[in-house]
Order: structure tokens, then sequence, then C-alpha cells
């Protein structure tokens, strides 16, 4: 089979004078490169640029799956934390009142929860759009995966002896109140 140069002097279209400084151009390149170089093609170049941009995107999305799973795991736990260990404060009477984004928020619990909530023996989380009171340590543990779903939880002081209160038995009048 004839190269396409040999066609191309048949048919008339390319003259001898052509196809000799072609070939000698060809050679005198081939010649410059040194041994064992191989003619770099910019289409392969291009087309090993975009593979590398391709796969460092690839990269990037897997990365932000991940997070975004891993994100989705630590809610499940929170959530699972807050439905096995909130307390029942449906026989509450008083309002506990607490700040949430910028927002005064109310709740009802019994007089227990409110002297708890204060001592910082309870705390407040806010998971899926409610608010729940769960143990100090829970909401600890909570903290350590999202501090921003404990909403309310004061430090315990040094000086709170808590059941061994010296005042314990004396009573606190009805009418008091700060």
């Amino acid at each position: 089979m004839a190269s396409l140069q040999d066609q191309l002097l048949k048919a008339g279209l390319a003259d001898e004078k052509k196809a000799k400084a072609i070939r000698s151009e060809k050679r005198k390149k081939r010649k410059q490169q040194p041994k064992g170089a191989v003619e770099v093609n910019e289409a392969e170049v291009r087309a090993r640029q975009a593979r590398e941009e391709k796969a460092e995107r690839d990269r990037q999305l897997n990365l932000e799956r991940q997070r975004a799973a891993e994100k989705k795991a630590i809610q499940a736990q929170i959530r699972q934390l807050v439905e096995t260990n909130r307390l029942d404060r449906s026989r509450g009477e008083t309002s506990y009142q607490f700040v949430h984004d910028k927002k005064i928020k109310k709740l009802f619990v019994d007089d227990t929860m409110v002297d708890q909530l204060s001592r910082g023996r309870l705390a407040i989380v806010f998971v899926n759009d409610n608010y729940e009171i769960v143990a100090e340590g829970v909401a600890r543990k909570i903290m350590e995966r999202d501090e921003s779903a404990v909403v309310v939880l004061h430090d315990r002081k040094k000086d709170d002896v808590g059941e061994d209160d010296p005042y314990a038995g004396y009573e606190i009048p009805d009418d008091l109140m700060w």
C-alpha cells in the first residue's frame, strides 16, 4: 500500500520537489531529538491534564460526600442519645425561660427540674426542631459531637452541695420569687 505522499504525487496534487523538502524536514527533526526521546503530542498532554483535573474534582466531590455522611451519622447519634435519655416533662407547671437563636423560649417543667437546670445537672438540647431535657452527662456527650445542639447547660459550681445542702430542711415561702 502506497503512502499518502505517493498517492498525492500520482494524482498530481503535489510535486516531487515539495515531497523531498518535507522528507528532509522530517529527517532533520528526527536527528535533532536525542535517542530514546518520544515526540510529545500536544493532544496527549491536554488529555492528561484533563484527566488530572477530573480526578481532582472527583476527589473533592468524594470529600464533600464523606463529610456530609459523617455529619448525618453524628446527627443520628445525637438523636439516638436524646431519644433514649430524655426526661419526661409532661407534668411540668413551672415555666423555664432561656435564650436560643436570640429569641426567648419557654418550657414548662416541674420545680425540681428548674432547680437542676439552674445548677447544671440537667441541660436543654435542640434536636428535630424540639427542645428536650437530658442529664448533664448526656449533654456533655452531645457537646462532643455537636456544640450547637446543646442550648442550655449551666456550669456546675464547686460549692454546689446539692443533695447535702444544709438548708434543705428549711422551706422556701411560696410567694418568694427571684
